[in-house]
């Protein structure tokens, strides 16, 4: 099972180079050429995603992206260190109970819009949240190389 890990500092200039890795991995391992702009873009949103929990909670860990290749499945996982506050997953839509003007209230809007932008491109999406931070985990169908004789 081969991988890939890619670590940045939380700046939006690295979720660029992000895209292109996980392209290029998916293209290798068989990811199908009609999805690779998905690939892409669902990547870009959730290491943007990432990148602004980063610099709006001063965590100074970097976002890291593990690229897997398995048999039948190309997964990657984008994780934050943002620890739970609750040790549960928090889902999409989920409210913190801010009020309107309270301004985790906006970020929260903003994250729950990525998850959904997310959501719309992958069809195997998973959100974890734990004590270690919170990883999106994408899944892609992959095809068998053919083999020419």
């Amino acid at each position: 099972m081969p991988t890939v890990e890619l670590r940045f500092s939380a700046q939006p200039e690295h979720v660029r180079t992000a895209r292109l890795v996980a392209a290029a991995v998916a293209r290798r391992a068989g990811v199908d050429e009609a999805v690779l702009d998905e690939v892409r873009l669902a990547v870009g949103e959730a290491c943007s995603r990432a990148v602004g929990l980063h610099r709006s909670h001063d965590i100074t860990a970097p976002v890291t992206v593990i690229l897997t290749e398995e048999e039948k499945a190309f997964s990657i996982e984008v994780g934050d260190g943002l620890p739970s506050s609750g040790g549960a997953a928090t889902a999409p839509g989920a409210s913190s109970g801010g009020g309107p003007d309270d301004p985790e209230v906006d970020a929260d809007s903003e994250d729950e819009m990525g998850l959904a932008v997310i959501s719309g491109l992958v069809d195997d999406m998973e959100v974890l949240s734990g004590e270690d931070g919170g990883v999106i985990r994408m899944t892609w169908p992959t095809t068998p190389a053919t083999v020419l004789p």
